[in-house]
């Protein structure tokens, strides 16, 4: 199919784009610089400027775009960067998107399990109602931009992804530093729930839900969530390192800056919507997450 993806240099954009196209699909990637092939289009959606034109023939969108959370204060200044980030570029694809004669099928539009807030011990599936923290009020504004798309019809999928078990960057890229140093250990408490997903499954479950029916919320995280004192020590496992340190709360907000709310906060999320249309996930706990990542 033909696919256009927003966000394509991000994390995850760079890896979706590489592996859609070694499938076979024709991608099309969004970006502000002048064009370099004709596999680009360049957009500006702070100045809400995308020509319908560039997106005729488009089976369907995938939009990634949106600031980084990992790498500021989440100061008020920035947290309006990171919303009017997501949300300029949520609806400036999507106009651009439902002006076409021929609308795509489908618009996976990006999101996040911080749309549940603090979840303490309570099983999160897609049907639970937001929470009541930044994170969770930006994910309903996020997620209610993409609205318009399926109001006309489009397949729209909110996709709520979990924190990604990755080599390559976010909070995991940075711990395995430490954990192959032997510095690793269970952060905070360690009892707070985490709802992970590996890089290679949530690139599984994005082309699944492209390829499917599913629409609506998705959340895509492994179907075991752990807490965290098990992650760390399956991590510690697989590299062949000790956990005997454990970092306190204090000092993880001092090394992961804004990211150590996500790591401190607790969140069992349950991938129900996945698990009931038959995905299947190569690293479905956190010894196969472990595993994975220390071989990666």
């Amino acid at each position: 199919m033909h696919v256009v993806v927003s966000g394509a240099s991000g994390l995850i954009g760079r890896h979706l784009v590489a592996q859609l196209r070694a499938r076979g699909d024709r991608v099309t990637v969004l970006v502000r610089r002048p064009v370099r092939g004709p596999d680009e289009v360049r957009w500006d959606p702070d100045a809400d400027r995308l020509d319908p034109a560039e997106l005729r023939g488009v089976d369907a969108a995938v939009n990634l775009s949106g600031a980084g959370i990992g790498d500021h204060r989440l100061t008020p200044a920035y947290r309006e960067v990171v919303r009017s980030s997501r949300l300029r570029s949520t609806s400036t694809l999507v106009r651009a998107l439902l002006a076409q004669d021929e609308r795509p099928a489908a618009l996976l539009n990006a999101s996040a399990i911080g749309w549940y807030g603090e979840g303490g011990e309570r099983v999160l599936t897609e049907d639970v109602p937001r929470g009541d923290d930044f994170l969770a009020h930006l994910c309903e504004e996020w997620e209610a931009a993409a609205a318009p798309a399926a109001e006309q019809g489009v397949r729209t999928a909110l996709l709520r992804t979990g924190l990604l078990a990755s080599p390559d960057g976010g909070s995991f890229g940075r711990m395995l530093t430490l954990f192959r140093l032997g510095l690793g250990g269970r952060l905070g408490s360690g009892r707070q729930w985490w709802s992970v997903i590996s890089m290679p499954d949530l690139l599984d479950a994005v082309t699944f839900v492209l390829d499917g029916d599913l629409s609506g919320p998705v959340n895509l995280v492994c179907p075991t969530p752990a807490r965290n004192v098990v992650v760390t020590r399956a991590l510690g496992r697989a590299l062949g390192r000790p956990t005997l340190l454990a970092v306190p709360a204090p000092a993880l907000k001092v090394a992961l800056g804004p990211l150590a709310e996500q790591v401190l906060g607790s969140q069992r999320v349950v991938p129900q919507r996945l698990l009931d249309a038959g995905f299947r996930f190569r690293h479905p706990d956190a010894d196969a997450v472990a595993d994975w990542l220390a071989s990666a």
